[in-house]
C-alpha cells in the first residue's frame, strides 16, 4: 500500500527553484545485495520499494513529472534467470500498485519498445496505462525496454516515412520536429538527472532530452536511496544557474 500522506519538502524552498521533471538511473540493487550476501533478486524487490517511496514524496513535495529507467535495451544481456526476474516482479509490482497510483491521481505511463515483453505484461501495461490516464497529479513515467540511441532511431525512422509519403520536404525537418517524435514529447525534459550507485554516466538514457538537465550522481545504492537523499538532490540542483547559452549576467538582469 502506497501512503500518501501530506508532507513537504523542504517546502520552504522558493517554488521557482524546485525542478519540474526529474528523470532517475535506479543504480545499485544487484551491489546492494551482493554487500548484504543475499541473492540479486532481493536487491530489485529491494528496489522497487525504494520507488514506491519516491514516488509517495514525489506527490508530497507536489512534483510535475518523475522518470525512471527501470530496464534498458541492454539489460536483456543479463543472465536469462534474472532477467525472467526481473519481467516477473515488473508484473507484479505493477498489478499491486497501479490501483493506488490511481486511487492518488498519478498519471502513469511507459516509454520504450515494449514489444519485446510477454502479451500479459503488455497487456497489463495498456490497461494500467488506460486506467490512469486521465489523472491530472504527478505523471511518471517508466523506462522500460528503452534506449537514447533506440528513441533517435525510432523518430528519425517516423520522420522518413512523412517525406517517402509525401508528407513531408526534408527542408521541414528540424529540433521541432524530431522533438515531437522521441519519448517524453508530452512533457517538459528532465531537469534534473539523477544516477545512483557511483557510476559517472548517462548510459544511453535520453540522449536527445537531457542536452540541457542538470546531472546529479552519488555513490549512494537505489535501495539506499531514501526521500531525504532525493531532497539533497532538489537543494543541489536549487544551487545551480541554468543559463541556456546566456550570460549569468543576463539571467541575473531578467531576475530583475
Amino acid at each position: 500500500m502506497i501512503d500518501f500522506g501530506v508532507g513537504s519538502i523542504t517546502s520552504q524552498m522558493d517554488i521557482d527553484s524546485k525542478p519540474n521533471h526529474i528523470a532517475i538511473i535506479m543504480d545499485g540493487n544487484g551491489r546492494w545485495a551482493k554487500n548484504k550476501s543475499l541473492p540479486r533478486v532481493a536487491g530489485h524487490r529491494a528496489g522497487v520499494k525504494t520507488l514506491r517511496k519516491l514516488i509517495e514524496h514525489a506527490v508530497r513535495i507536489d512534483l510535475s513529472t518523475l522518470t525512471a529507467y527501470a530496464f534498458s535495451r541492454e539489460n536483456w544481456q543479463r543472465p536469462k534467470k534474472e532477467v525472467d526476474l526481473l519481467m516477473d516482479l515488473f508484473m507484479t509490482a505493477l498489478q499491486s500498485e497501479v490501483k493506488d497510483l490511481h486511487e492518488n491521481n498519478v498519471c502513469l505511463k511507459f516509454i520504450g519498445d515494449k514489444a519485446a515483453f510477454s502479451d500479459k505484461l503488455q497487456e497489463t501495461i495498456v490497461q494500467s496505462e488506460a486506467l490512469t490516464s486521465t489523472n491530472s497529479g504527478l505523471n511518471l513515467n517508466i523506462a522500460a525496454n528503452y534506449s537514447g540511441r533506440w528513441d533517435i532511431t525510432q523518430a528519425t525512422q517516423a520522420i522518413a516515412t512523412e517525406i517517402a509519403l509525401g508528407n513531408l520536404n526534408a527542408e521541414d525537418v528540424n529540433e521541432s520536429l524530431v522533438n515531437s517524435k522521441v519519448c517524453l514529447t508530452e512533457n517538459n525534459d528532465p531537469d534534473l538527472f539523477i544516477r545512483t550507485g557511483g557510476e559517472r554516466r548517462i548510459s544511453n538514457y535520453f540522449l536527445w532530452q537531457l542536452a540541457y538537465t542538470e546531472l546529479y550522481f552519488t555513490d549512494i545504492l537505489w535501495p539506499d536511496f531514501v526521500p531525504e537523499e532525493l531532497d539533497k538532490a532538489i537543494e543541489w540542483f536549487a544551487s545551480r544557474q541554468r543559463r541556456f547559452g546566456k550570460t549569468s549576467e543576463q539571467i541575473d538582469e531578467s531576475k530583475n
